[in-house]
């Protein structure tokens, strides 16, 4: 009778212990969808996911470029703001997954070769915003913020290129 209501206590204590541990949530960025946040963790490789926030990035900026062209009546200054932040947000992660896939030693020249010419790219877009109309200054701050980013970026991508690992020696039999 002891060994049973020993074996019983024992797995309640069991069954409770496991039913109160529950893996964390996952964090998802603010500035991307549920979507592209599912699409970030279901890409397999560090090559998919540089793609991936480069074209959220780009994305943000054909948004920002619309709403600069047409401006809309309410909380146009909060929109371009949030644009601007999640483009910023977008290109840093990229980099920063280059720098983790250095570190790493992972094949991700595609990815380094994509940031090299895309922060070009989005640099000339930016530089042609202009900043001389009167609803500048409320976004002015984050403009600078977006371009400084995307020129480190761009620095970090050129840099990147020489630290990446080598491409495999494939061995003549």
């Amino acid at each position: 009778m002891k060994l049973r209501f020993s074996i019983l206590f024992l797995s309640a204590i069991l069954l409770h212990g496991s039913t109160s541990v529950r893996a964390a949530p996952q964090t998802q960025k603010d500035y991307l969808s549920a979507v592209e946040a599912d699409k970030i963790r279901e890409a397999e490789t560090p090559n998919e996911r540089i793609t991936l926030f480069l074209s959220f990035a780009d994305d943000r900026l054909k948004k920002l470029q619309y709403e600069l062209d047409h401006p809309s009546q309410t909380k146009h200054a909060e929109m371009l703001n949030s644009l601007l932040n999640a483009y910023v947000g977008c290109v840093d992660d990229a980099a920063d997954l280059i720098q983790l896939g250095i570190e790493k030693q992972q094949n991700i020249r595609k990815g380094i070769d994509l940031m090299a010419s895309r922060t070009k790219e989005f640099l000339a877009i930016l530089q042609k915003i202009p900043t001389d109309q009167p609803d500048t200054e409320f976004y002015k701050d984050n403009l600078d913020d977006a371009i400084e980013g995307t020129q480190d970026a761009s620095k970090e991508a050129d840099a990147a290129k020489k630290n990446v690992a080598p491409p495999p020696v494939r061995r003549k039999k």
